[in-house]
């Protein structure tokens, strides 16, 4: 009975110690939404009269800077959900159709189609800001297309087309990853039955890429909602903005807002925290390979 009770207790406090651990991580990676959330509930006068982890005083809670900062990020909001989406979806479905072209069909040069694209994942933003800029004023599609949803929206639209060639790579490797589990038994049993490339990319493998298409969707999305170089360089007209250069601009040049730049950054960063929760279920699927 001795020795059952000491391992007994000795599990216990092996428990306590591995449950203080976690709940160290949790507090040390909450501590700054804490904070942030605590700052965007007080008046200016709140905010410095406290530590920003302490709530808001009494008479100091206030929900005005969440309004001031709506009112001002609210086309931002519109103009990066109207260029993201398209970007978001068109890389990922051109990236699953590479993937597959990549890993479930044979053709000459097909390694070195494969290293272009992982080479096309490391090239940094900074590197294709010149030649990218003279690439829109070369192609300038205001004048070229007689639309005027073109010519009003001319940079949302640059940005979104830029997006979408820059996410390909990304997503063609996690689509490649992916579709490297797919029983490879199915894939030729559909072609002894006939089946054309495409008819087996639509009918077996795009069923199975229900959570691969999370995984891209989710992360190409945050990386497109949650871009400020390209948009300050591509967009110039000011009511087409998006919300994180719209954010950019809520720090005050003389006296530092706090509340309303972190209700700001909540207000911005709330669709990205939407997507996550809506394909949350199929993101971890995706990422543990599950077919």
């Amino acid at each position: 009975m001795s020795d059952d009770s000491s391992v007994l207790a000795g599990l216990d406090r092996s428990r306590i110690a591995l449950y203080a651990v976690l709940l160290g991580m949790v507090a040390f990676y909450l501590a700054p939404l804490e904070s942030g959330l605590m700052t965007a509930f007080k008046t200016t006068d709140g905010f410095r009269a406290t530590t920003p982890f302490a709530p808001p005083p009494a008479g100091e809670f206030t929900f005005d800077a969440w309004q001031v900062a709506f009112e001002r990020l609210s086309t931002g909001l519109t103009n990066s959900a109207m260029m993201a989406i398209p970007a978001t979806i068109l890389s990922a479905f051109f990236g699953s159709i590479a993937a597959y072209g990549l890993t479930n069909l044979s053709w000459r040069g097909q390694i070195g189609v494969l290293a272009l694209f992982v080479a096309g994942v490391f090239i940094p933003y900074q590197a294709v800001l010149v030649p990218l800029t003279q690439f829109w004023s070369f192609v300038d599609l205001g004048a070229r297309i007689p639309f005027a949803f073109v010519d009003d929206y001319q940079g949302l639209i640059n940005l979104s087309i830029t997006h979408t060639a820059y996410g390909i790579p990304i997503c063609t490797v996690l689509f490649r990853a992916y579709y490297a589990t797919i029983d490879e038994e199915m894939i030729e049993a559909a072609r002894l039955d006939g089946a054309s490339a495409m008819t087996i990319y639509r009918r077996i493998i795009l069923p199975l890429s229900v959570p691969i298409f999370a995984v891209t969707l989710i992360y190409q999305f945050t990386q497109v909602w949650n871009d400020l170089l390209f948009a300050i360089v591509l967009v110039s007209d000011p009511s087409n903005r998006v919300v994180t250069v719209a954010l950019n601009q809520l720090q005050g040049s003389f006296v530092q807002q706090y509340n309303l730049q972190m209700a700001g950054a909540f207000i911005a960063a709330l669709p990205t925290l939407i997507v996550y929760v809506l394909f949350g279920e199929q993101f971890a699927k995706g990422v543990a390979g599950n077919t």
